[in-house]
């Protein structure tokens, strides 16, 4: 293979796949489309096969504008791992409520080839596009059950808050383009180093900070994930929850840390304090909450806090535990997510507190089986939730950033109330009404087998996967 293409081995796979199942869909059958899930989950597997078999390599493609590196590689990993739960999740789910429709698979492989490409995008132009590409896919994937007014209200939102961000983030790379006279973030670096402290530099910096803080949802920018979490369909919350997230953060660490190095002081003090505002708002106003999918998207809030913890300690033991949190985070939410997706009150998705009293009696297994995510989320051992706080808690403290780890410590116990009220409400109340059942569905049932899997490998013996994502940040630290 020409060595050109090696770079762009894991976007190519997705990209084909996402032609492919194009092309399929206009091809019989019309009336169904399960077919295309299994072609668009055979292709996103690929893809994850492929980024681990190229740890290692390095390389250049477009003119140093997308980069092979084991920090592109391992976030592939994340965000693959990501679209293959999802993808799972989906098929019975859009069969039941008649949205097996094959744009759907097409829609979500285009954003995972954004998230893909986010992740390996060297240059602010690309990281750009690519954010475009996801970002366009998730407002329409929002929005996929016409019939729902939730479902349209969602999507409007998300696109209309979206592209007010995106003005951010354009005007943003507009006035570094007028600092440094490029947008390779290279080039970028090396200006910074050189000792460039034009105001221009620093104010479009921060407008990037704006453009990344609504994709990953951080406090102020925030508003969004709520509503959006709650009306758009749960295949698709479960989507955003995680892979926009590997992908934002993908983009922001190798800005922050490859780029913007040199004004580490500047901005460690303002994500600081960002991440402490973003914990403790989500873990707040989650409490408030009676829905399931509105406690979870505050509580996404929250751990975008927790994330941006390490980000703020800095180093390969920061950035590191970002990645592997990042992991954790799409086992445990997909799974959380996948529960809620199965679960059916009366011909509806059992979303509100209420549906879940007593649902141990009933259901041990899948009441057990969110039992164990939420745990997860809370960071109780032996799962992969403890493991992942543990490590970025101890990263802040290890940089010297002892109060955050504390508010950090504090934010888990609040968060722990609102977690645990679930657990109490399946195992210890009554039923009232008509009671709640799980959908049969064999690929979701799958999926939450592979979920409670990651989270226990990861809780159980996470020093491997770490030592891979301090590797995979030192290129970013050089």
């Amino acid at each position: 293979m020409d060595a050109a293409l090696i770079p762009l081995l894991p976007l190519l796979v997705v990209g084909g796949t996402a032609l492919l199942v194009i092309v399929l869909d206009l091809l019989p059958p019309r009336d169904r489309k399960g077919h295309l899930g299994v072609v668009a989950l055979a292709g996103v597997v690929m893809a994850l096969l492929v980024s681990l078999g190229l740890w290692g390599r390095e390389g250049r493609a477009f003119r140093g504008m997308v980069v092979l590196d084991n920090f592109a590689l391992f976030l592939d990993v994340v965000i693959c791992y990501a679209a293959a739960l999802v993808l799972l999740l989906s098929t019975d789910y859009l069969r039941r409520n008649d949205g097996e429709r094959g744009e759907y698979y097409i829609l979500v492989l285009l954003s995972t080839l954004g998230m893909v490409l986010m992740a390996a995008a060297a240059d602010l132009i690309v990281i750009f596009l690519a954010l475009e590409l996801m970002s366009l896919s998730l407002y329409v994937l929002a929005g996929f059950f016409r019939g729902r007014l939730a479902a349209a209200e969602a999507s409007m939102k998300y696109f209309l808050l979206g592209a007010f961000a995106t003005g951010f983030f354009i005007y943003g790379i507009a006035l570094i383009y007028g600092a440094t006279g490029s947008t390779a973030l290279d080039r970028i670096a090396a200006a910074t180093r050189a000792g460039t402290r034009d105001p221009l530099l620093l104010v479009g910096l921060g407008l990037l900070l704006v453009g990344f803080g609504f994709k990953i949802s951080s406090v102020p920018f925030h508003m969004w994930v709520p509503d959006v979490y709650e009306g758009a369909p749960t295949s698709v919350t479960a989507f955003i929850a995680t892979g926009s997230k590997a992908a934002g953060f993908a983009a922001l660490l190798r800005v922050l840390l490859s780029t913007f190095k040199v004004s580490q002081p500047d901005w460690t003090v303002l994500l600081w304090v960002v991440a402490v505002l973003t914990m403790t708002v989500g873990n707040v106003v989650a409490i408030a909450q009676s829905n399931l999918k509105r406690m979870l998207a505050y509580s996404s809030v929250a751990h975008v806090g927790y994330m941006l913890i390490g980000v703020v300690a800095g180093g390969a033991l920061g950035a590191g535990s970002v990645l592997f949190y990042l992991l954790v985070y799409t086992f445990t939410t997909a799974g959380a997510f996948g529960v809620i997706l199965l679960l059916e009150r009366g011909r509806r998705e059992a979303v509100d507190l209420d549906d879940y009293a007593g649902l141990a009696g009933r259901h041990p297994v899948l009441a057990l089986t969110l039992a164990l995510f939420l745990l997860s989320l809370i960071g109780m051992p032996p799962t992969a939730g403890f493991a992942g706080k543990f490590y970025l808690f101890g990263a802040a403290v290890r940089s010297g950033y002892i109060w955050l780890a504390v508010i950090a410590v504090l934010n888990s116990a609040v968060a722990a109330y609102y977690y645990l009220r679930v657990v109490v409400y399946m195992y210890m109340r009554d039923t009232e009404g008509l009671p709640t059942g799980p959908a049969p569905s064999f690929a979701g049932r799958l999926a939450l087998a592979i979920a409670l899997w990651g989270i226990f490998q990861l809780g159980l013996l996470p020093a491997p996967v770490l030592d891979l994502a301090q590797a995979a940040v030192a290129p970013l630290l050089r």
